[in-house]
């Protein structure tokens, strides 16, 4: 277990890494692993696939378990030079946000850390649904990364 001194001076002694495979995952995974500075935290990575409301919660939905274990295992190798202990899990849920929230509540983690890219929706800038439901509902620090806005000229 953390000592009460290294907990007090960053705060941060485990973390939640929501990852969807978008390129914002690998900077997300690696700005919570260095939120632990040089204490050894726990990073928990999760990969959440939303299940239609047409099938039940638990199908077995296997082009896209296919993908997200392959994602899990690129974001392990991405922390592991930090030095964390690295757990991931796959999990299916109706809706990645409350996921997400439920996840860090029954982890007691300290932050949840979600990458995201900047989206346009109408013309206007938006979240998306995840983000707003876990920034209102968690029960810890969250920490979004969004990506750079995007030129025409790219």
């Amino acid at each position: 277990m953390l000592s009460s001194k290294k907990r007090q001076r960053t705060g941060v002694g485990s973390a939640l890494v929501a990852v969807s495979g978008i390129p914002s995952d690998q900077h997300a995974v690696r700005l919570a692993a260095q939120m632990f500075g040089s204490q050894r935290g726990v990073l928990y990575i999760v990969h959440i696939i939303e299940v239609d409301r047409g099938l039940p919660v638990d199908s077995e939905i296997r082009d896209q378990t296919a993908i997200g274990e392959d994602l899990l295992d690129s974001m392990e190798r991405i922390a592991k030079p930090f030095k964390c202990e690295v757990y991931s899990e796959l999990l299916q849920s109706r809706r990645a946000g409350h996921a997400i929230v439920h996840e860090a509540a029954e982890r007691e983690v300290d932050a949840i850390v979600i990458g995201m890219p900047h989206k346009m929706k109408y013309g206007k800038f938006t979240l998306g649904e995840a983000v707003p439901y876990v920034l209102e509902h968690a029960p810890c620090r969250v920490v979004i990364w969004r990506d750079a806005m995007r030129s025409d000229l790219e």
